[in-house]
């Protein structure tokens, strides 16, 4: 009995500090955040001890374009999760539900897409953007889907699989079409899945960085992340700016994972064990 407490406070003793070191971060750039630029810079920079507190920081950044970039992420991140999760749909829904050839090739093709490196696509779509002209525009939405379709298809893979078939045959004995079937039976009792994948697809597409830096150049449809690469002087960085500009472009990713955070993992866990 002692041993099974001892081994129980000890684990809590193991997730607790497991927990300190993934929080470690994001509360130490909040207290920098909020820190004078001169504190930070200075060698007492990690002295908690008479730490001194400024809004400066975040007043400065309201000087700046970080909400026309919060403006522009929001709109881009909600154009990719509409039309990825609908892709996603069909495309998961044809993998789980029908028969085809290479539908196994199909599958894999998907999977190897997302696993090519960003730096290695990112200059053929940069030329066909700038032939077609839609560099600096909205359209940056579309390459997105290079990273989120992926893991939106498999999450919804599972979801579909778990549907018995005998609803979808007997709408289908009732008269009702494949694309009617669709959107009134199986995309209902799918929704917990297309949920959690539109979820994980605006997290995605908000928090990428390499294509918007690459694709919107001009300072006005610059996304978040990029503008906070661009908090910086031509000698200096401006550290507390970056850090003020960190903790309001996560707060949006940090609440919706704290309110749909039980959506989420039942969403990726559902179907990993088989009743």
């Amino acid at each position: 009995m002692k041993k099974a407490i001892k081994t129980s406070t000890l684990l809590k003793i193991i997730i607790i500090l497991y927990l300190f070191i993934i929080l470690f971060p994001f509360l130490w750039v909040s207290l920098t955040s909020f820190r004078p630029e001169s504190d930070i810079w200075s060698s007492n920079a990690l002295n908690l001890k008479g730490m001194r507190f400024t809004d400066d920081n975040y007043a400065k950044l309201f000087k700046t374009t970080i909400f026309n970039s919060l403006k522009n992420s929001l709109i881009i991140s909600s154009i990719t999760t509409v039309y990825v999760t609908l892709i996603a749909s069909l495309a998961a829904y044809s993998i789980a539900r029908l028969k085809f050839k290479f539908k196994k090739l199909l599958t894999v093709v998907i999977l190897a897409t997302s696993m090519f490196p960003q730096m290695i696509v990112v200059g053929p779509i940069y030329r066909i953007f700038v032939n077609l002209g839609w560099t600096n525009s909205y359209y940056i939405s579309l390459p997105y889907s290079m990273l989120t379709l992926p893991v939106a298809v498999f999450i919804l893979i599972t979801h579909f699989s778990q549907i018995p078939r005998e609803m979808e045959e007997s709408a289908i004995m009732d008269g009702s079409s494949k694309i009617n079937t669709f959107f009134k039976i199986i995309l209902p009792l799918a929704a917990p899945g297309i949920f959690t994948s539109a979820i994980m697809t605006f997290i995605g597409a908000w928090n990428e960085f390499l294509l918007s830096l690459t694709l919107n150049t001009d300072e006005m449809w610059r996304t978040a992340t990029v503008s906070i690469s661009f908090l910086r002087g031509q000698f200096e960085i401006f550290w507390g700016q970056v850090t003020a500009a960190t903790v309001i472009v996560t707060i949006p990713t940090l609440i919706i994972v704290i309110l749909f955070q039980k959506q989420i993992v039942s969403g990726i866990t559902s179907g990993a064990l088989k009743e």
